[in-house]
């Protein structure tokens, strides 16, 4: 009875702190505009960038997916779960990201987890070993449990200023003498609550001058950055020099669900053997399979498709700067507007919503203290007409609420 009373006192606490996170059902599919309490809304809180999600030939490919190989697999892939469209869908990624070969997970978190365990805590014949791992300070809560898994008597684990190339290679220079089996960078490719890019041109470099391997989730930029939409890699102009890349078939490409690993044949190899999440977890189902590769056949035949959503970030964070609210600056689709107190972001996300946009506020813990925001993202999916309507109700809002001035 005390634990019920604990929990309900938290639940409590949350409430009165205004922190206490609500969901909001969408009575239709996702897109630029959704539907909510029988109410058309700008959607600006989704990771559909592509505007893919409720495409109609992704929705065709999946109906196919169905028709020819079922709704689900029923099993892990090495014992009978392994249909030939997982490998196509895996050399799909590989050709697009720049990789020798990929595999795929239920998702990017459960790819994260699968790398880090199965790398750090595997002996390759001795127990006797030591890695070291040199984390961003702002990397995505996957990669933070990842490394969690990593049993301590097996590595070390530092954590480096937020892109700070100067600080983590201060920390390479230190242990260079150290006799670890492994050095590792781990890194987001673009970081999801800030929306800025790591700098990877400068980390490949260190990973090189250090010998350390260099490790990347791109799950918001693989669709979203560079000219054609191949990652963070293209856009700082390191495609195929990173030596392991991690990412999501859960946002622009298709939205729904699914997460792959892309490296080296043999590394690749290795996962398949050792990786726990990918061992013991159901294979892809065939809708989610086929969509997907749709997706990326969208991506790939049409260019418009990432310089659309390029020109509406441009637009968007352009238009709302004007307006006098406090954005962090970067170009990328994720447009953080700066609000400060956790109580104010809930607050305006509630009255957006009334007024006719779709928004989240974001706060301490997945923030730090002080700096709650409301995380806007941009998609192609909105039509200039769409940009302006949400920024009418950013307008009118931000003033009532005195967060811009009248």
């Amino acid at each position: 009875m005390n634990t019920f009373k604990l929990i309900t006192a938290e639940l409590q606490r949350l409430e009165q702190a205004k922190t206490y996170k609500y969901e909001t059902a969408l009575e239709s599919a996702q897109g630029g505009v959704v539907k909510v309490k029988g109410k058309d809304v700008v959607m600006l809180a989704s990771n559909n960038y592509l505007g893919l999600s409720n495409h109609p030939a992704v929705k065709k490919a999946a109906i196919e997916g169905i028709k020819k190989y079922g709704y689900g697999v029923a099993s892990v892939r090495f014992i009978c779960g392994t249909q030939d469209i997982h490998y196509e869908l895996e050399k799909k990624i590989s050709k697009f990201v720049g990789a020798e070969d990929t595999i795929l997970f239920s998702s990017c978190f459960a790819a994260n987890e699968g790398y880090f365990a199965s790398f750090i805590n595997e002996g390759f014949g001795s127990e006797q070993h030591k890695d070291v791992l040199y984390s961003d300070r702002l990397n995505h809560a996957s990669i933070i449990d990842g490394q969690r898994l990593c049993r301590p008597e097996f590595v070390d684990k530092k954590i480096y200023n937020h892109s700070d190339v100067a600080h983590l290679e201060q920390q390479l220079a230190e242990d260079v003498n150290n006799e670890y089996r492994f050095r590792i960078i781990a890194t987001d490719g673009v970081f999801s609550m800030e929306g800025d890019l790591a700098p990877l041109n400068n980390i490949v470099e260190l990973g090189k001058k250090y010998n350390a391997i260099v490790f990347m989730d791109d799950s918001h930029g693989i669709g979203v950055c560079g000219k054609t939409g191949r990652g963070t890699p293209e856009a700082k102009g390191v495609i195929n020099k990173i030596d392991v890349i991690t990412g999501t078939l859960g946002k622009a490409l298709g939205g729904a669900a699914g997460g792959y690993i892309s490296s080296s044949k043999e590394f690749i190899s290795y996962l398949r053997q050792k990786s726990r999440p990918y061992t013991f977890s159901n294979s892809l189902p065939p809708a989610i399979v086929f969509g997907a590769m749709a997706a990326m056949d969208l991506l790939m035949n049409d260019k418009s498709i990432v310089s659309r959503l390029h020109e509406n970030t441009a637009y968007f964070r352009k238009e709302i700067t004007s307006l006098g609210f406090t954005i962090l600056e970067g170009d990328h689709p994720i447009v953080p507007i700066m609000l400060g107190e956790a109580s104010v972001a809930q607050e305006m996300s509630a009255a957006l919503l009334k007024a006719g946009v779709y928004i989240k506020g974001l706060w301490f813990p997945v923030v730090p203290k002080g700096e709650a925001r409301l995380r806007t993202q941009i998609s192609a999916a909105l039509s200039k007409k769409d940009i302006d309507r949400a920024l009418e109700a950013f307008e009118k809002v931000g003033k009532k609420m005195k967060v811009i001035n009248q």
